[in-house]
């Protein structure tokens, strides 16, 4: 049933759903959004998720209004209140209050002759459908369609800002979301940890490099630290004959593949698995003139450790 409801509410989106996410999109202030009961829920989760998409919001519970709260409604901001019958009656403060101030009203109720529509300046008013519950009275059905629309909306406004990754890096710095969006640079082993040796070490030298290391890789650099070349299990395999009397150069695998200081981690592990790699030296355009100087190394295992993968 809940299914089928949203299915329903898709199909019924018109020209006042554009409206809302322009009037939250060009908000000088804060969108405030209030709700009683369940519906006080979703507008809970609503506020939360404008904020961390780039709104500034803020949820007000409507009887705690009544009694001081209201002085958080400014001019500048604009209120959104949730309702599934639209007369719930600790809703009028806010809508009284908001009349006064001039702050337009967003109304989002399933009753299009109620108290609430009649109060909004932008009116949505969602299918009025049965509730799942057997009795027809727990909010199931409605707070659904709340729910998704209220997403729909903190999305199309993300969309307007143009709010990327990288902002919601700087809101988002802890739990897996801030993992997900670390920089490579944030979770490279460190230059002293590197297995690096000369096109000339020898590969009994550079064996012992590879696996004291911990990594199963040594890169090649040149008389400058450049990286000109790695030495991976496969390419002892394929020398396996020749390895007692080789130098590092005639093993390595030149021009490897390496990854940004500055990759976002999510796409790091994506190139991993796409280039089918467990190991990569880290280089930094951004901060290097030479940037083919490494500056880290990163495993597959860094990003299962951070429970990424």
């Amino acid at each position: 049933m809940e299914a089928e409801a949203l299915a329903t509410l898709a199909d019924c989106l018109d020209g006042s759903f554009e409206a809302a996410c322009q009037l939250v999109y060009r908000a000088k202030g804060r969108t405030v959004v209030s709700g009683m009961g369940k519906s006080g829920q979703i507008g809970r989760k609503f506020a939360a998720t404008l904020a961390a998409t780039g709104t500034p919001a803020t949820y007000i519970h409507p009887a705690e209004a009544a009694h001081g709260d209201l002085g958080m409604l400014v001019p500048g901001d604009v209120a959104v209140v949730i309702s599934n019958s639209g007369n719930t009656a600790e809703l009028r403060a806010i809508l009284t209050y908001s009349r006064k101030l001039g702050i337009p009203v967003i109304g989002i109720a399933s009753n299009s002759t109620s108290y609430l529509l009649d109060q909004a300046d932008v009116r949505l008013c969602l299918p009025s459908v049965r509730e799942a519950c057997p009795a027809n009275i727990a909010p199931t059905t409605s707070t659904t369609m709340q729910l998704a629309f209220c997403d729909a909306i903190a999305m199309a406004v993300m969309d307007l800002r143009g709010f990327t990754r990288d902002g919601m890096k700087v809101l988002h710095p802890g739990g897996s979301i801030g993992l997900r969006l670390a920089e490579v640079r944030e979770i490279m082993h460190p230059p002293e940890r590197l297995p690096l040796v000369t096109e000339a070490t020898p590969m009994s030298e550079v064996l012992t490099i590879m696996t004291s290391m911990g990594f199963g890789i040594a890169g090649v650099v040149d008389g400058d630290g450049v990286l000109i070349g790695v030495i991976t299990d496969g390419d002892l395999r394929r020398h396996f004959h020749g390895l007692a009397n080789a130098a590092a150069a005639e093993v390595m695998t030149a021009h490897p593949k390496t990854i940004d200081a500055g990759h976002i981690a999510e796409d790091a592990l994506h190139f991993f698995n796409e280039m089918k790699i467990t190991c990569a030296f880290v280089l930094d355009e951004a901060a290097q003139s030479d940037h083919r100087k490494p500056v880290g190394i990163v495993h597959l295992h860094d990003f299962l450790r951070l429970g990424l993968g």
